[in-house]
């Protein structure tokens, strides 16, 4: 087949694949334990749900405006908003998920012969987004004994008089590190200092372990510790809202317009029943503060039993500690043997052998590495390291 170069070397999300392979499986009655997704366990909170079905029993079920329903813009404006640090309503964009963000930011902001620095380990979808803009990925990866953290000396030895862009996540996906402030601040320095755009993806930036229940952000450094960026979050992970489909960027509005006109070419707007949701979702902030912090207490207490678990029955295979989000990054190197050979080999061996779905570290930039979802039952937690560790002896 002769296809578009646009596409030429594009790749399926590896993550879904896993996931539907496994889901595959289930349906053919395969006892099948998936921690491959990522995506909560947790059904959206009903009140949240009900404002959809309430709006769609008004009749809110037409095009919105291409950045999304003006009320909600100015929601999430307040939503983000602190002390003297107010965002301005015209520089959110609503999306279709936070994936459609940050295809926005990446076909907006850079083209052929851009190079676009991404932090490795990365989510599947960075390079391929990059990619379909017809730039370049560019890999920026840190000292694993700073769990891959990266710091401006890093990035200078990659960068180059084409780097255009940087793109991170905090906390990450597939790893769970967190940046400090001061970590995030140097990063943001060098990309102001070097006029790079900074596009800092904050999706999983409520489910945190720390202190305050909010991980670091680029909204919490000082004006001038800025330079040009783009702040990508969502309702999907931390509200439980992952089908719904409800992402936003934050920029400048003069940027902000044109990311809204890429968006009206492509799906008009994010739909307009799930606008309601996060508008609910946005405006009750005391209720969804409980909400988040019920499911973070969930997910905090299930990282500290998997990493227990592998303590106690995996200590042969080393981990990243989970600061944030709901994954466990394991090592599965020292379980390369003749014909398993990487890590993808190694998962497709645990799926057949012990009937545990997890992601191989290629899908993230990190060929060392499997990622385990942490986003399920205690005892499916128990039950899928007991398999993993009866398996590998």
């Amino acid at each position: 087949m002769d296809l578009s170069p646009n596409v030429a070397s594009i790749q399926p999300s590896a993550t879904i694949a896993v996931s539907s392979l496994a889901k595959r499986l289930m349906a053919e009655g395969r006892d099948i334990l998936n921690l491959s997704t990522g995506e909560p366990d947790f059904d959206t909170p009903g009140w949240i749900s009900d404002a959809a079905m309430q709006g769609i029993r008004e009749g809110r079920t037409r095009y919105t405006p291409s950045p999304g329903l003006p009320e909600l813009r100015a929601a999430i404006a307040r939503f983000l908003s602190t002390g003297d640090r107010v965002v301005d309503p015209a520089g959110v964009v609503v999306s279709s998920g936070a994936k459609q963000s940050l295809f926005n930011a990446c076909f907006s902001l850079f083209g052929p012969g851009d190079d676009v620095l991404i932090a490795t380990p990365y989510w599947t979808s960075y390079p391929e987004i990059v990619g379909l803009a017809r730039a370049n990925p560019v890999f920026a990866r840190g000292a694993e004994e700073r769990d891959f953290r990266l710091t401006p000396d890093e990035l200078e030895a990659v960068a180059t008089p084409a780097t255009r862009g940087l793109i991170f996540s905090s906390p990450c996906n597939p790893t769970g590190v967190v940046y400090s402030l001061d970590e995030l601040r140097a990063v943001a320095e060098w990309a102001r200092d070097r006029g790079v755009w900074l596009i800092s993806d904050e999706i999983y930036r409520h489910i945190y372990f720390g202190e305050g229940g909010e991980a670091p952000g680029i909204r919490d450094l000082s004006p001038t510790s800025l330079g040009p960026q783009v702040l990508i979050d969502g309702a999907s992970k931390s509200f439980a809202m992952t089908g719904w489909r409800v992402g936003f960027s934050v920029t400048t509005p003069e940027l902000a317009s044109t990311f809204s006109a890429v968006q009206s070419h492509m799906t008009s707007n994010a739909a307009t029943p799930s606008q309601m949701a996060a508008l609910a979702a946005y405006t009750d902030v005391g209720r969804t503060r409980e909400d988040v912090a019920r499911m973070r207490d969930a997910f905090h207490r299930r990282r500290d039993l998997v990493v227990r678990l592998f303590d106690e029955k995996l200590p042969g295979l080393s981990y990243l500690r989970p600061e944030g989000a709901f994954y466990l990054f394991f090592r599965v190197d020292s379980l390369f043997a003749e014909g398993r050979e990487s890590a993808g080999a190694v998962c497709s061996w645990i799926l057949n052998e012990a009937g545990v779905a997890v992601v191989p570290g290629e899908a993230f930039g990190a060929p060392e590495f499997a990622r385990m979802s942490f986003a399920a039952s205690d005892a499916q937690i128990e039950e899928a390291v007991r398999r993993i560790a009866a398996l590998v002896g």
